[in-house]
């Protein structure tokens, strides 16, 4: 499967041939390193580890100096690993770049969602409040979590307050709509996972692939 790692730049929009407006996520794709091969008689599955955004050698400890001496490899700060469909294949230190992803086909960007903190149930859930009236009191509480007689208890899974946000999503299908290679620039249709500056992983959809 083809992958590729890179980083959110923002949101923007472009016109198409025919004058149609479309939103585009701008994503930075620095060409990534295959910096280790797992076959099945050595790990027990196939895969390639690729890495993206150089790492200086000052910032890097004794263990993650040798695993990229182990197979002399270019440090690299972000590390990300691909399981391999039957026949596909890779060689330790091919690059991969914006270049062979092709515009027109639908991707699967995957990232961590912006962390909003602790919120309550309407923003979490998309609960109903309570009357606004003055003399409700019950404005934006969170209603009846159980019975009070039987069982006398909150069942497990309940819906409530609680931390939401900084989780990993993936975005289905999203149409890469230009590559820009000599900037290393892709962008795909829509809104991905993330802030600014953000840490995506992009390859070719697992599902409705045209």
């Amino acid at each position: 499967m083809k992958t590729i790692i890179g980083k959110k730049i923002g949101m923007t929009q472009i016109f198409s041939e025919n004058g149609i407006v479309i939103p585009v996520t701008v994503i930075e794709a620095e060409p990534n390193v295959v910096t280790q091969i797992k076959t099945v008689e050595t790990d027990g599955y196939n895969a390639v580890q690729i890495g993206y955004e150089d790492l200086k050698e000052q910032r890097a400890n004794k263990p993650t100096k040798g695993h990229f001496a182990k197979w002399q490899a270019p440090l690299k700060k972000h590390l990300q690993e691909i399981r391999l469909d039957e026949g596909e294949s890779y060689e330790q230190g091919q690059v991969i770049t914006v270049a062979d992803f092709e515009e027109g086909k639908k991707l699967d960007v995957t990232g961590t969602s912006k962390g909003k903190g602790t919120q309550g149930h309407i923003k979490r859930w998309g609960q109903s409040r309570g009357p606004m009236s003055h003399g409700s009191k019950h404005h934006r509480l969170a209603g009846a979590l159980a019975a009070g007689t039987y069982p006398s208890r909150v069942f497990k899974g309940n819906k409530a307050a609680g931390r939401m946000g900084s989780e990993t999503v993936t975005v289905q299908n999203v149409e890469l709509v230009k590559v820009i290679a000599e900037r290393n620039l892709m962008l795909v249709k829509g809104a991905v996972p993330g802030g600014k500056g953000s840490l995506l992983r992009i390859q070719y959809a697992v599902k409705g692939q045209n």
